[in-house]
This record gives C-alpha cells, structure tokens and sequence, in this order.
C-alpha cells in the first residue's frame, strides 16, 4: 500500500510540474499585463509601465519567472491578484467554497436519481417506460446549459416568485402532474396489466390528493413540514429502506427501521428547544447528526438478527432521513419572517449571486437564504449530469444482468430482491466509480457557465475574471489546484474500486 501511494504521488508530483511549466509558459504568450497602459493616453504612461514590469518582474525570461513563482509557491505564498491587490490564497480559498456549495448538492442529487432511474430502466428494458426514460436523457444531455438556465430564470424564478404572491389553483396542471406520476410508478413498477392499472390509479390518487391539500391549505405560501410531515416520511423510509435492503420478512430490520423513525419523529420536541436556546452552527449540526447515527446503529445492534449488519445499516438510513426532514423544518420555520424582510421583498427565489446582500439573518434564515440562491443552478446542473449517470448505470446493469452468476443466482431460487440489490447493484455501480470522483472534482474546478449566468464567485468565475484582467498568479494556481485534485479523484476512483470489488486489491 505505501509503495502504491508512493509511486502514484510521485508520478502526480512529476505530472503537476511538467504541466506548469507548460502552461506557464502559455500564459506568457497568451496574456499581456501591460495591454491597458499602452493605450493608456496619461503622461506617465512610461513610469506606469515601469513600475509594473518592476512589480511583476517582466523584465525576466518567462522561464525565470515561472522557477521564481514556483519557489515561492512550494512555501504557501500563491502570488498576488495585482489588479485588486489581493492574496490569491484569500481569493481561492472563498471560491472554492463557494464552487463546493453549489456542485455538492447538484452531484448527490444526480447521483441518487440517475442511478435509481438506470437500475428501474435497465431492469423494464425494451418497455414504453425504458424508451422514454432513454430519450429525456439524450434530450437532456443535449441541452445546452445556458439555455437551460434562462428558462429556469424565466419560469421557476420570476414565474414562480409571482406564483407564491398570488397563488392560485390551476386543476389542469394537477391533473396533467397526477397523470405523469401514475404513469411513472405504473411504468416502474411493471408486472401485468391488471397490477399496472392498480398502481397508476394509487399513485394518480395521492399525488391528486397531496397536490390538492398542499394547494387549498396554502403552503406555497408558507411552507412548512411539521411533526406530521416528519413521522409519515420516517415512517415511509423505514418501509422503503427495510423492502429494498432486508425484505419484510426480516422482521428484526423492520423493527430496527420503525424504532428509529419512532426515535427520529420524538427526538422533534427537544431539538426545538436547543434550537431556540443555543445558538446553533454547523459544528452543532455535525454533532447532532453524528449522535443521531449512534443511536440508530445502537438500536440495529440491539435487534440484531439474522444479518446484524442488515439492521444496522437501515436504523442508520432511516435515521439520517429523520435527521434531515428535522433540519429542513427548523429552516422553513424562518420562512415568513425571511419572506417579508425588506432585502427579500417577497421575491424569495433569487436569480442572481449566492446570498443577499445586506440580509441581518441568523444561521437558520441563512440556510433557508442559501437554499432559495442554490436553487436554480443546482437544477441546472442536475438537469446536464442526471442524464449522464442514467444512462451510465443502465448500460452497466445490462451487463451484469447478463453474467453467468445472476443466472446462478435465480436459478438456486433467489428473491428478485435479492439478485437485484445484493448481487447485482453492486457491480453496477463500478463504472460510475471511476466517473463520480472525477466529475465531482471537474466541478469544484468550475462549473463556468452555470457560475457565470448566476453570478456565483466560483472557480469558474475565477478563473475567467483571472484570464480578462490579465492576472498569471491565479491563473496558475487554478491550474494547479484542479491538476491535483484530478489526480486525486483518479487515486480515489482505484481505491473505490477495491471496496466495491474484492477480487480488485490495490497492491495488485
């Protein structure tokens, strides 16, 4: 192992000064820090220019003053940003987090969704369902995202903004999202006609009846989740977590499952006091969900079972949806007093930049503040790479449904659930561990556009901002940062190889 890591950061090291010196020398060609004094029609022009070729040393050979940079870099000092005479490490430093923000919810939720709808495509292959989850990712993956983004500008900001002052019902839209909903479940579910014409008309009912009480009871104006909102979601997550993972007839996961909704749902009453008495932060809400993980896998340890590892595992799922649903109550509780401050002015849904300005907002009105500027452009991202990852986990499910031991495994009278989620999921999921860590990294290097069209200070911006103020020190340490983080998500990818194969051993 510590030869591996050797060798791989060695090679990384090598890689990194090899592609700096390149592109150091690039930027020399490509960029010219002098460009705006020589139009300059001041009569100091020359001292000017003088003054900056002695303070960005340009009266050295691009080679020399890349070995100068380097030195300095290797000690911490990442240059200056000499137009605004700034640190670069100030200025990478917030956007990183910034870029980090923005991409962390978009990749988990692309993630979870293009995986689940690969798995449900590839396992209805060739049925209506399949063929039109198969041409919404092509037409997704072929929109352009600045295209998308001023749609969601038009119609899930400024649309949806004049919506929530003045909400109306609109029983067509209802009707038309209701019939969408039974046709998906129907489609994903499958099975014979009589079982698909049950399932459209259970899921067509609730989604009409939820639709219809969360428009009469006006929560688009004041939305909220509530202890009701909380049991009936804990509770559905123990049923879906036990039936996926364990199966019904695994009595002890299923009590392990419904215990810990049972403890996430009483847990409300007491956190709604250390909410109000301490002042909270984002060390408190790792604490919190850390204990909380505790817990749910003491109570899967106490049932135990067949497979103690099985109950465990879906107490801790069960209670990290719990831990969830409390956390986005506490922040919807904020929600009319956010609405009606005057920075906000009843437009809650921004379009532009990552927070508003001048908001005097406390940590759960900034969380909810955050939420409503991540919006869109987290939708904008999602839209791109959730077809990117369907399509990814269909072809590699399709493959493995086809090896010898699925049939195996069916053939010695294996539960479909079983061959599924226990055999077969993870060998899917191989393929995608060499893509999500460098797609991950990609971004925290700049989603470009998306940061540009909303005016996020991300590493795209960054850089951008960088190239047109002619500015080689962040350049060059963009440069380096997303070099290393790529090599990084490749040594990622090989390590997640191994846990997700056994057979696959690093020393090898």
């Amino acid at each position: 192992m510590a030869r591996f890591l050797a060798r791989r950061l060695g090679l990384a090291v090598g890689i990194l000064l090899v592609l700096s010196f390149a592109m150091y020398g690039l930027l020399d060609i490509a960029l010219d820090p002098l460009a705006d004094l020589r139009e300059n029609p001041a009569p100091n022009r020359e001292e000017m220019i003088a003054n900056r070729v002695r303070l960005l040393n340009l009266d050295l050979p691009w080679y020399q003053r890349y070995f100068l940079w380097l030195s300095h870099f290797v000690r911490g000092d990442f240059g200056l940003a000499w137009k605004t005479m700034q640190p670069v490490g100030a200025i990478v430093q917030s956007a990183v987090a910034t870029s980090i923000q923005l991409i962390f919810a978009a990749t988990i939720i692309s993630i979870l969704t293009g995986v689940t709808i690969g798995l449900i495509s590839a396992l209805r292959q060739y049925t209506t369902f399949d063929y039109v989850i198969t041409f919404i990712s092509f037409l997704l993956y072929s929109l352009p995202v600045f295209w998308v983004a001023v749609l969601l500008k038009q119609f899930f900001a400024i649309g949806a903004n004049d919506y929530i002052a003045n909400p109306s019902i609109n029983w067509v839209a209802v009707l038309i999202a209701s019939v969408v909903s039974g046709l998906f479940w129907a489609g994903a579910l499958g099975g014979r006609r009589r079982k698909k014409l049950i399932v459209f008309a259970s899921a067509f009912g609730l989604t009409l009846v939820l639709l219809a009480a969360l428009l009469l009871s006006g929560w688009v104006s004041h939305p909220q989740i509530g202890l009701v909102g909380i049991v009936i979601g804990s509770l559905a997550a123990a049923l879906a977590v036990t039936a996926l993972f364990a199966g019904m007839n695994n009595r002890r996961a299923l009590y392990s499952a419904l215990t810990a909704a049972a403890v996430g749902a009483i847990s409300w009453w007491p956190l709604q006091w250390l909410f109000v008495l301490v002042p909270m932060n984002w060390g408190w809400m790792i604490g919190l969900l850390a204990l909380a993980m505790v817990i749910c896998a003491g109570i899967g340890w106490l049932y135990g079972g067949p497979d103690r590892n099985v109950s465990m595992r879906g107490a801790m799922f069960v209670g990290l949806f719990s831990s969830v649903l409390v956390f986005l109550d506490r922040v919807l509780q904020t929600w009319p007093e956010y609405y009606n401050t005057s920075e906000i002015n009843g437009r809650p849904i921004a379009t532009l930049g990552a927070q508003t300005p001048g908001l005097n907002a406390d940590f759960w009105m900034a969380q909810l503040d955050r939420a409503t500027h991540l919006m869109l452009p987290t939708i904008a991202l999602v839209l791109i790479s959730f077809a990117t990852y369907t399509r990814y986990e269909r072809g590699a499910m399709l493959e493995v449904l086809n090896q010898d031991y699925i049939r195996t495994a069916r053939a010695k009278g294996l539960s479909e659930r079983v061959v599924i989620v226990r055999h077969a999921l993870r060998n899917a999921l191989m393929p995608l561990a060499s893509v999500v860590p460098v797609d991950f990294i990609t971004l925290i290097g700049g989603a470009v556009i998306t940061e540009t069209i909303f005016s996020w200070a991300g590493m795209g911006r960054l850089f951008i901002d960088s190239m047109t103020n002619q500015e080689v020190d962040p350049v060059m340490f963009y440069i380096m940062l997303t070099g290393a983080l790529a090599m990084i998500a490749n040594l990622v990818a090989d390590f997640l190889y191994a846990v997700i194969d056994p057979r696959i051993r690093v020393n090898a």
